[in-house]
């Protein structure tokens, strides 16, 4: 990730406005990942973004992945089940033509994922942060803070795998 040595990470830059405190750490990890989507995926082409190096999954999956796990985690935190649009996406984001597959497109997207985020976390009331949630058709039991934390982490993962891959692509070639 391209950033400046003086520039501190995301969490060291102090509060992020409207959000509520026990919320900071969920949105400085998804603002930290926005900045290292922006960062790794300048400069790559649509062609290195759907490279599978060893068979692994693509940079562009992550990202995919990243965006859509991100909504349908915050889906479950609402308190609501996944709608069919979002079954089919999860079952096509590997494939490079079912959305958004240039940089700037996924950029786009990654970004407005972030930015719907940020609106469903300003409008959580700490009050309900320990409410009981349902995950998937099994009905699995969370809380609100356990779905929004684990979006966080779970986007972190993602990115992390996307940095990682486009760094093996960039060598590759």
């Amino acid at each position: 990730m391209k950033r400046s040595v003086s520039e501190p990470e995301v969490w060291l830059r102090g509060p992020i406005p409207d959000i509520p405190p026990y919320l900071q750490p969920v949105a400085h990890s998804l603002l930290q990942c926005r900045a290292e989507v922006r960062a790794t995926l300048d400069g790559l082409s649509r062609e290195m973004i759907w490279m599978r190096p060893g068979n692994a999954a693509s940079a562009g999956y992550h990202v995919r992945h990243a965006i859509g796990s991100l909504g349908r985690l915050l889906t479950y935190a609402r308190g609501e089940q996944l709608s069919a649009d979002q079954m089919v996406i999860l079952k096509s984001e590997g494939d490079e033509g079912a959305g958004p597959a240039s940089a700037e497109a996924l950029t786009a997207a990654f970004d407005e994922a972030v930015e719907s985020a940020f609106v469903q976390l300003r409008s959580t009331h700490e009050s309900t942060l320990l409410d009981a949630r349902e995950v998937g058709r099994g009905k699995l039991p969370s809380t609100v803070i356990g779905l929004l934390f684990h979006s966080a982490e779970h986007t972190q993962r993602h990115v992390g795998q996307l940095v990682t891959t486009a760094k093996i692509i960039q060598s590759a070639t």
